[in-house]
């Protein structure tokens, strides 16, 4: 029974300071470190990286790209490494659904698409690969980086079971469906034809 208790508390630790870390929101901390102003007045208000390029500083945007990956990068390792594989796969969950719901942001978060992939490719870097490899493709062809994004989220199941990683399916399809819920003002406006593309600057 102590074991037992041990191990949930241990588990409780993990998702918690995962989900701190996941919820940094580095897209604002680096608009305001380049004097970009407030990025949730700027281009669609998201705190992600596509937002940030919006305001035209690629820096700030690449920054803001590899360190929101890096969140759900650094807290499936570190967690695989001290806890175990089975607490990576929650460490990896918590850290995306706190970019995706911060705590230090009134739970008005972002899309969580580079955390996604960080993610992934710390879990399982082939089916990472295949979700990067499938952004870039769409983004390439439609100049969307959220129907790019949807794409690779929901085709990343059936990349897992394909490379032989079964046991990320189920994290896949719920790290998906958030990434859905998340874009659904964008599903909206790719619908009407009014989604902004790759590279626009805001006005």
């Amino acid at each position: 029974m102590p074991a037992i208790e041990t191990s949930a508390m241990l588990l409780a630790i993990t998702g918690v300071a995962a989900y701190l870390l996941g919820s940094v929101p580095f897209g604002i901390v680096m608009a305001r470190l380049f004097g970009l102003g407030d990025l949730r007045k700027i281009g669609s208000g998201n705190i992600g990286a596509t937002n940030v390029l919006r305001t035209g500083n690629k820096l700030a945007a690449f920054l803001t790209l590899v360190l929101d990956a890096g969140k759900g990068a650094i807290a499936v390792l570190l967690t695989r490494a001290l806890v175990g594989e089975d607490a990576a796969q929650l460490a990896g969950f918590a850290a995306f659904f706190g970019h995706c719901f911060p705590i230090f942001l009134g739970f008005k978060g972002g899309k969580g698409v580079a955390t996604f992939i960080g993610t992934l490719l710390a879990l399982a870097w082939p089916v990472g690969l295949a979700a990067c490899a499938t952004w870039l493709i769409v983004a390439a062809v439609t100049r969307y980086s959220s129907l790019s994004a949807l794409v690779a989220a929901v085709l990343s199941p059936v990349a897992a079971l394909f490379l032989g990683r079964p046991e990320l399916v189920l994290l896949c399809i719920l790290l998906a469906v958030l990434i859905l819920i998340r874009h659904r003002e964008n599903i909206t406006r790719l619908l009407n034809g009014t989604e902004s593309r790759i590279g626009k600057k805001s006005a």
